[in-house]
């Protein structure tokens, strides 16, 4: 390879199956990694900035090119625990919801749910930076990742997003995967499927390395997350990606 493959994934305890395989793996010779949160990194995919980054699948409709080049992602056939609306009252109460600025997957996914699914008549507030605090009242907000699972300790009313999709669509949810913005060799999409597993068939060891209080990260890993990206997993990325093409069907997933 003429030069190292620019590499960007999220640092969140949800990845870290994903990327526990990637150390001392001949892989490493062939790839620069970084870290961000997930909207940054989507757009450094989009601006070209790197070649493959773990994004959230929404940011596929301003892709010019995309090859989903991994057979795994973070994905849900249930509840997610890190992707939740939280609130002090119930869905039908709530006025305002705060968005969590980090994933555009997430947003755009409580979005479809607010007007598919619940058909709610609330007002939606981005965010910049912290906003759990405003969580109050009639006031909810959607958070993900690492902070959701804090905040499962905090909101006494929880509203999954991946369940909610599942009783929406009967289909699984797809909140990421590995995508690149160009064709890449072989051998290193290759060597990269096979260092990205890595962690998935070795659970243990990844809780092991993470201690976490607020949350069983065995428990998460297993039955939470679903890493694999199976056929059904598509489906229902194909059919999230139909809402953000204006409900036209999107493009077939390469």
């Amino acid at each position: 390879m003429e030069r190292k493959v620019k590499v960007a994934a999220v640092s969140y305890l949800n990845t870290k199956p994903l990327l526990y395989g990637f150390r001392n793996h001949p892989v490493m010779e062939m790839m620069e990694l970084s870290m961000d949160y997930p909207a940054k990194i989507a757009q450094q995919l989009i601006d070209g900035e790197v070649d493959v980054a773990l994004v959230p699948v929404a940011i596929i409709p301003r892709l010019k090119e995309y090859h989903i080049i991994a057979d795994y992602c973070i994905g849900a056939e249930g509840p997610v625990a890190s992707v939740c609306l939280y609130s002090d009252v119930p869905l039908n109460e709530i006025k305002r919801i705060y968005l969590d600025y980090q994933s555009r997957t997430s947003v755009a996914l409580l979005k479809v749910l607010v007007q598919e699914y619940w058909k709610l008549d609330v007002e939606l507030v981005a965010t910049t930076g912290d906003y759990q605090d405003k969580i109050k009242g009639t006031d909810a907000g959607l958070i993900i990742g690492d902070r959701a699972l804090a905040q499962r300790k905090v909101s006494p009313f929880i509203y999954d997003l991946a369940e909610s999709w599942m009783r929406f669509t009967s289909l699984p949810f797809v909140f990421a995967a590995w995508i690149s913005n160009k064709p890449l060799p072989a051998e290193f999409t290759s060597a990269f499927n096979d260092a990205t597993g890595a962690g998935t068939r070795n659970i243990p060891a990844v809780v092991a390395e993470n201690p976490y209080e607020l949350y069983d990260l065995t428990t998460y890993y297993i039955h939470n997350i679903s890493y694999p990206l199976t056929p059904a997993k598509r489906q229902g990325m194909q059919r999230f990606l139909s809402y953000l093409f204006e409900k036209e069907p999107a493009a077939a997933i390469r």
